[in-house]
């Protein structure tokens, strides 16, 4: 699952696109920038492919962005053998897994804080991904454990 959220700064606004796994709940792409074009979101993809060793046949759902029905990410989703799922028009139960990823960044990351620069912004993402989130964070759909723990537990 993928979606974009808009994070202000102090100098501007960056946007941030992440790739869901549903299955584990990690965030296994993420990619970050002052532009909300189809290059944010293709090197959140680029990233969850790399990181997953270029799987085919996996199914990407979004909502009906104008990035995601570019020309130019439906082509790296047939260059690399993946099956778009956009949904249903104004439904936004459809994506509910992305909402709730955003609405914990902003909750437990942002709200409260004093703005941050661009850079700052960025570190703090990444850190929240990659040290909190992934590695930390539990979760209800999974048994109450983290997405790293969840996956280790899993591999066959």
């Amino acid at each position: 699952m993928t979606d974009i959220a808009y994070l202000q700064t102090t100098e501007d606004w960056l946007y941030l696109a992440v790739m869901i796994d549903l299955y584990s709940r990690k965030i296994v792409g993420w990619s970050m920038s002052k532009n909300i074009d189809s290059q944010l979101i293709c090197n959140a993809l680029m990233m969850a492919l790399w990181r997953r060793k270029f799987p085919q046949d996996v199914m990407v759902h979004s909502d009906r962005g104008s990035q995601y029905a570019s020309h130019v990410f439906r082509d790296l989703l047939k260059k690399y053998s993946l099956i778009q799922s956009m949904s249903r028009k104004s439904d936004c139960w459809d994506n509910t897994c992305a909402e709730s990823f955003f609405h914990s960044v902003k909750v437990e990351l942002i709200y409260g804080e004093p703005l941050l620069n661009g850079k700052q912004t960025r570190e703090s993402i990444f850190e929240y991904i990659e040290v909190d989130y992934n590695r930390c964070r539990r979760h209800n759909a999974i048994g109450f454990i983290s997405p790293e723990r969840f996956e280790a537990r899993n591999v066959c």
